[in-house]
């Protein structure tokens, strides 16, 4: 074994993930589940790229380099072109397919799929649909998510159907994490440490060392999480 090449792979790898860093910023972020056909393979193109400029010590690391910025600039003017033009957005990066319509398989699109049924009440039951007569329409997005509208029978009840008026409703912020107050946050919410104090004794906090995680909402609720070190995890999962 040679240490010295060995030892290269260290510098190799450092500037590997510097690059890949920079190359994914140029990209943009996307979740793993929302990435198109044309995404991933220049994400996976670009992997192998890093994994041989690496390893591969008979390759100049600089030809690795050169192949990962190309991909990445390829991709970034890919994703410009493709917002300003809607025939190669769809050309490139694709369109949703129908595959339930009206309650009914559409056979047909999912034979251009490449999907069979077996896929498909799959995808539904991931959905969080089990029974496919409550499907209305099911369309295959461009990502490969399956995207499901139920019959609106089978959707559940909204406070709107029921004329029933709701409390305004919004993010709530942390007012205290690990025991400690987060000023900035009761200052955005209106809110003093004085006030704060006030609440957590009429909640019967006098000690913030008991408290994990307290929130605050825009209708002035006061939720608080207590630590609870000793207590015993379920193991019902085990």
């Amino acid at each position: 074994m040679n240490i010295g090449e060995t030892l290269m792979v260290i510098p190799r790898s450092l500037f590997a993930i510097i690059l890949l860093y920079l190359v994914t910023k140029l990209i943009g972020r996307k979740q793993l589940s929302e990435l198109s056909l044309f995404d991933y393979v220049i994400g996976i193109s670009i992997g192998n790229f890093a994994a041989e400029m690496i390893i591969n010590m008979d390759t100049p690391y600089y030809y690795g380099c050169i192949a990962m910025i190309t991909f990445g600039l390829v991709a970034y003017l890919v994703s410009i072109i493709t917002m300003k033009s809607i025939k190669l957005r769809r050309l490139i990066i694709g369109t949703p397919t129908i595959v339930i319509q009206n309650g009914k398989i559409l056979e047909s699109n999912l034979k251009k799929l490449k999907m069979d049924i077996n896929d498909l009440l799959e995808q539904i039951r991931i959905g969080g649909v089990f029974d496919l007569s409550e499907v209305e329409y099911a369309i295959e997005e461009a990502n490969g998510k399956l995207t499901i509208m139920k019959k609106s029978m089978f959707n559940p009840l909204t406070p709107n159907d029921m004329n029933i008026k709701v409390k305004r409703t919004d993010l709530v912020a942390n007012v205290i994490i690990d025991s400690k107050v987060l000023i900035n946050n009761l200052k955005n919410m209106n809110k003093t440490e004085e006030w704060l104090e006030k609440e957590l004794k009429i909640k019967g906090y006098r000690d913030l060392n008991k408290i994990l995680l307290a929130t605050l909402d825009i209708n002035e609720k006061l939720t608080i999480y207590e630590k609870n070190i000793n207590l015993e995890p379920n193991k019902i999962l085990e």
